[in-house]
This record gives structure tokens, sequence and C-alpha cells, in this order.
């Protein structure tokens, strides 16, 4: 079995930038722990894989192991690689200390802070009500109030007489199993072992290839499996209050998905995922980033070590493997990211200035709506925009949050019932609203709503198009005067809204705008389906996320964007399955070279020097095997444009959740504008415009592994948990 390190943890070790290893001088002459499972501090579900070190030339058999003074030693072994290992099961929540000790009386001992099955571990306090899903996914009714369930198993073979999938029954095996040959060389019954069960208040499921007729465990894995995990991310925004089900493995909702799934499961992959990967339920990446986790470290406990983890999804599935690499780097080590957005709350600003556009221009018919104004290529993007995630705003809809009405807040009716709108799903990340941070404008409304880190003061729509000279200035000038804002439950004001300081930084600090610095260690093969008009996922995101690389890194070496045709047959903005695989393929090349490369360097270094040939931008104006690489034709067949923010003057990085304001100089236009008009504007920015040639207010680099198990704002993990030796 291949136990080399995997990249996962290299990659957590060095976003911690702390080894968890002794030195060299005290391997050889004391005892190490190592919790193989996750940190020490992150367990989960009452059990960890340990591995024990003994001194140079002290034999294992030596070792005692005690939990909290229980002996364990009976779990250990040595194991078919020669390590001594055991998985320790019966931890307490909280704190639980691990001893191994010599006939001498030395040793050493780790502190494993185990957590609940259905968590929470670090995304902080979890939204209530909660509605629980087990008995629909057919585990039966859930034991308790965190909607933990018994584990099921099923097996699913491929047929050699009709290359179909069907039930498999180990106790009566059906003579037609094919056969499959992974990556690896093995060739294995083509039967897969589908695992479901409860993990974090959600529904997890896994599968890979499996033999009923053979042993597993963590330190001796079946030949099937070529350690290697592929996730699946979902797609849309929502803030559900349910347990939802997650992707699947062979019967998943996308039928790219279920191609690229059954082309991983024979190549020896395990695929797995968990419904809080599916941005369309779990709007929160924090928790989506916490399921994963906990997800693998069930992986690593029952199956094995995992070699690197790959990432996959459209749309909002797309938006959550960039925040979650970014956020919690080292759970996905490639990631393919398709019709993506860099981030949620960036990306809100285009929607709710889209529904301004949309209501500014329907009560001013006279005054044309051109595409500068708003930087899409066709207003019809805006209008997409406006009536498909607007509406995820109001707190007042049932729908958001899959909840019965009656449990729904109703600023009247029901004040103290559930918000259903994205800032109050994150409130452990934000925090509250108190009154003493209301302005004397706004309606004395939301007292202990949580904070909204989206706003638009300073922001001058249309300031392109009014330097272009699309527009005239008195257009300019009655359309800034009339956008207004939007107030805490979603409703039109005729001020901007604002975002105050604290939220702002919070939001930087902790990656809710996506910091690129963390990307620098992973590959990404960005693919763009390309559609502009009537469309939200356009082409410019792609291009978002490149100058946000460049801007933190100096380069995007790790990044390459692939563009093809939207609206392929049936599978609307996802690629085409033979683009699909070429991607799959390459990045699970990319990712073994870098494991391959044991030559010094940073994990960003080899993440660029091992990059594969064929690892280029390129664009697809047919199909798979006619790819262009030359940038200047790819960009002529496929233009990609902006949006409301870069339309106003900012970056084409877009990072600035709060801008930092200059006052008003009418010498920075190209026109004159007449009192009336200039009165309108100093009306519209009483407090300056925006200046994107200085940083965001509150802007700073992000700081990896936050926890929020200590309140909204978080705080750094800190150094990892490591053996003590006595």
């Amino acid at each position: 079995m291949n136990r080399a390190r995997p990249i996962a943890v290299a990659a957590l070790l060095a976003a911690l930038a702390l080894p968890v290893l002794a030195s060299p001088a005290s391997a050889a002459s004391a005892v190490r722990i190592e919790v193989l499972s996750n940190r020490a501090d992150l367990v989960s579900g009452g059990e960890a894989l340990v591995a024990v070190l003994p001194p140079s030339g002290v034999r294992s058999a030596q070792l005692q192991l005690a939990l909290d003074g229980r002996d364990v030693t009976s779990a250990f072994a040595v194991r078919p690689d020669g390590r001594f290992e055991g998985l320790v099961t019966g931890l307490a929540v909280g704190e639980n200390v691990l001893t191994a000790r010599l006939p001498n009386g030395s040793g050493a001992s780790v502190t494993i802070t185990n957590h609940p099955i259905g968590g929470p571990v670090l995304a902080g306090a979890q939204v209530q009500p909660w509605v629980c899903g087990t008995e629909a996914a057919g585990l039966g009714p859930a034991r308790d109030a965190q909607c933990d369930a018994p584990t099921v198993y099923s097996y699913q073979y491929k047929s050699s007489l009709t290359g179909q999938f069907q039930a498999y029954d180990p106790s009566n095996p059906p003579a037609d199993v094919a056969t499959t040959t992974t990556d690896q060389g093995a060739t294995v019954p083509y039967i897969v072992r589908i695992e479901e069960g409860t993990q974090d208040r959600g529904l997890y499921v896994i599968g890979v290839l499996y033999d009923p007729r053979r042993s597993w465990s963590p330190w001796e894995s079946q030949t099937g499996w070529n350690h290697k995990l592929l996730v699946p991310f979902g797609a849309n925004t929502a803030p559900h209050h349910s347990q939802d089900p997650p992707t699947g493995v062979l019967t998943p909702a996308s039928p790219l998905n279920q191609f690229l799934n059954e082309s991983a499961l024979s190549r020896g992959f395990m695929v797995a995922d968990s419904g809080l990967n599916i941005q369309g339920s779990d709007a929160n990446a924090n928790v989506s980033a916490e399921a994963l986790m906990m997800l693998k470290e069930h992986i690593v406990d029952t199956y094995g070590p995992i070699r690197y983890t790959i990432g996959n999804g459209c749309s909002g599935g797309g938006l959550q493997q960039y925040m979650v690499t970014a956020m919690y780097p080292g759970l996905l080590n490639g990631i393919q990211p398709n019709c993506s957005f860099t981030d949620m709350w960036t990306t809100a600003a285009d929607v709710a200035e889209c529904h301004g556009f949309v209501t500014y221009f329907e009560s001013n018919p006279s005054q044309p709506w051109l595409p500068a104004i708003d930087g899409h290529h066709d207003p019809s993007d805006c209008v997409a925009w406006d009536k498909l995630f607007f509406p995820v705003g109001d707190p007042t809809r049932a729908s958001n949050c899959n909840l019965p009405q009656s449990e729904v807040y109703d600023p009247n009716a029901n004040p103290h019932g559930a918000r259903c709108d994205l800032q109050d799903y994150q409130a452990s990340i934000w925090g509250k609203r108190s009154a003493s941070e209301w302005g004397p404008v706004e309606k004395r409304i939301g007292e202990g709503f949580a904070e909204r880190p989206a706003g638009n003061v300073g922001v001058q729509y249309g300031l392109q198009a009014l330097k272009a000279g699309a527009i005239t200035q008195a257009q300019f000038a009655r359309m800034n005067a009339k956008m207004g804002g939007v107030d805490i439950d979603n409703h039109a004001q005729p001020q901007r809204s604002e975002v105050n300081s604290r939220t702002a930084a919070i939001a930087y600090r902790t990656g809710q705008v996506t910091d690129a610095r963390q990307l620098a260690t992973v590959p990404i093969i960005d693919l763009r389906a390309y559609s502009e008009t009537a469309e939200i996922h356009t082409s410019y995101y792609s291009y978002k996320m490149r100058a946000r690389l460049d801007n933190a890194n100096g380069n995007h070496n790790n990044q390459i964007i692939w563009t093809f045709p939207a609206f392929a047959p049936v599978l609307g903005v996802v690629p085409p399955p033979d683009i699909g695989l070429k991607s799959f393929l390459l990045i699970d090349s990319w990712l073994s070279s870098i494991e391959a490369d044991h030559a010094k360097g940073s994990l960003a270094e080899k993440v660029a020097r091992d990059k594969p040939g064929q690892a280029v931008d390129g664009c697809f104006p047919e199909s798979a095997t006619t790819m262009i690489t030359d940038p200047s034709t790819c960009a002529t067949i496929f233009p990609h444009y902006g949006d409301t923010r870069t339309a106003a003057g900012a970056p084409l990085a877009d990072e600035i959740i709060k801008c930092q304001l200059k006052p008003l100089d009418a010498n920075e236009y190209p026109v004159k504008f007449t009192p009336e008009e200039w009165t309108e504007l100093q009306q519209a920015f009483p407090t300056g415009v925006c200046d994107y040639s200085k940083p965001g207010v509150g802007q700073r680099p992000s700081i990896p592994w936050i926890t929020f198990a200590g309140g909204p704002g978080g705080r750094p993990l800190g150094p990892p948990p490591r053996s003590t030796p006595f």
C-alpha cells in the first residue's frame, strides 16, 4: 500500500508553517505519537487513527497505550507496512489524553480533543431550527437533535452483459460481474460499495471499488482503491435549514457528474460527498469545509490514507471549491471550478446592484440601458441575476431556507422567526447587529439580526460609461442619485447600504473574500462554459480570480482557463463529457507529479514546476479534440466583459467589500456638471466616492484555518497539538 506522505498533510503543515514531527535528534531518543486522522484538536466521532513511533532500537511490543488511564494497547499492532498503528475508540467529547509508555517509565502523551459526530467542530454555533432528513434518505429516524442516524451500506455492480449498474447482493452474487483495471494496474471486480451516513447534521455518501469477499482495514486497504479522492460540489445558493441529500455517487443529478464519477470509480478513485458541500443547500463555506474535513477524517479512520483530493462542480459548486481551498488549505489538493464565482459576497454585490439597475430602468424607460452601464455583455445578464438570486436575500421567504412559513420571520406576525437570508445563515461568522451601529435615518428594526457584509456606499454606477461618452452627465448624476440601497430586510431604501468596518475586517481576515494567496499551492483548471446573454455564469469570473492570483502571488502559474460553448445538449453550462474527462485526467496527472517531486522547494513552487505541458489556457470551439491555445484567437472567439463594480471603476479583481472614500472632485470627471446635477451627486455621495487606488477598509491577507468555536469573528487555530515526551 502507498504510504507516501499525502499531499493533503503536506499542504496543511505548509499552511500552518509548523512541524508536527520532532527534530531528527529527539526522534531517535523519545516516543512519538502521531494522530493520523486529523489535527489532534479537530477529531470527531469518538475515534482516531494513531501511529506510535518508539525510540530507535526499541520494539513496539514494549509499548503500553492508555486513554485517560484505560488500557488500549490491544488496539495497536505492527501493520503490514511496519508501522505501529491502532484505531483508538471510545473518545469522550472534549479532551482525552493518550499515553504511550515504555517499561522504564518514559514515554509520550498527546491530548486529543474529540467533537460530536453531529458537529460543530470549527464552524461555530449551528443555525436553528434544523429539519432532519434521515428517513427520506433511507437511514431511519434520527436518533437525536443533531440528526444522527445509523450508517447503511449497499452495493452496485456493473454487468458484463448490459454494461449497466445493478444492485449487488453479497449473499447471492450474480454471474455477470464485470471487471475494471485501476490506474495502479489492479484488475478487480467492478463492484462499488456505497456507504451512507450522517455527520455534522448533514448526510454523506462514499463510493469505492470493493470486493465483499475480502477484508478492509485502514492499514491494509483493498487494491481496488488507489488512495485518491474525488469530491463533487453542488450548485445554486440557498440557506437551507434542513439535512439535504448529497450529490450522490452513481445516480447524481448532473449527467456530467455521473459520467465523471463512473470514470473516477473505474480507475480506482473513491468518490465522496456531503449534502453540506452543495451550495444550494448550505451557503456557508465554513460549514462546507468542516463537513469535508470530518468526511475525510472518517475515510482515513475507516479506509486508510488519502494521497490527494480533487474537487469538481459547477456554479455554487465552483464557488465552494475556491472558498474552501483558500480558507482551509489542504482539504482540497486540486480543483476544477466550473461555471464558477470567486466567492459569495463580492458576487452578491453584482446581484443586488443588478436589482437596482432593473428597478431604475423600469422607472426611467426614456434612458437607454446600455451594456457599458452595468459592465456585462448585455442587460439581460443583470435581469437574470435579479430574477434568480435577488430573492435569496429576502428573510421572509420560506423557500429560501426550506422551512414551513409558520417558522419563518415576519416583521409583524413573527418577528422572532427564522430569518431566511444569507447573512443570518452565517451569523456564526459575522455576529449580530446592535442598536448603537444603526444610523439615524434607518428604520429601527434588526436588533439582534446578523451583520451583512454587502453595501454600496461610494460606488459610482456607470462611471466607465460616462468616461467613454456612452452616457451623459445628466444620466450619470440622476442614476447615482436614485439607485439607493436595501435595508436589512432586503427592501429598497433611498440611502446607500453600508458595511461596518468590523464586518469588512472579518470578511478579509477569515477569507470570505477569497484570498488568492492560499490558492498558490493548488492546481486549478477553471472550466468556463461561454454564454454572455441572459446568463449569470459569465466568463468574467474566471478572469476575476486570475486577477486576484496575479495581485497576491505575482503570477497565475497554478491556474489554467478552458473555455467552450455553453448549452451543450442536456448538460447546459457544464462541459461536455470529453472536456470534463480531459480536465480530470490532466489534474490527476498534475497532482501525481507533485506527489513524486521530492526535490527542495515549497508546495507552490512544485505546483508550478510540475505543471504538465498540456496544462495551458485554451478554448474548444467544437470539442476536446479541437483545442486552441493561442490567447488572441480565444479572446476573439470568447471575449470576456465585467460586472457592475468594474463598470463603476473597480479593478478587475473586484475584491473590495467596503471602499475607502475620497471627496467628490469635479476636476476628476471628463464632463462639466450643472449645479443641479452636482447637487444630485452630493446627495448620492455625502461622505465621498470610492477610491480604488487604495485597499478596501480592513483589507489585509486572510489567515488560514480560522475557528469560530469561540464566537463570531473567529480566531486562528494556532499550532497543531504534538505529543509531549516524558
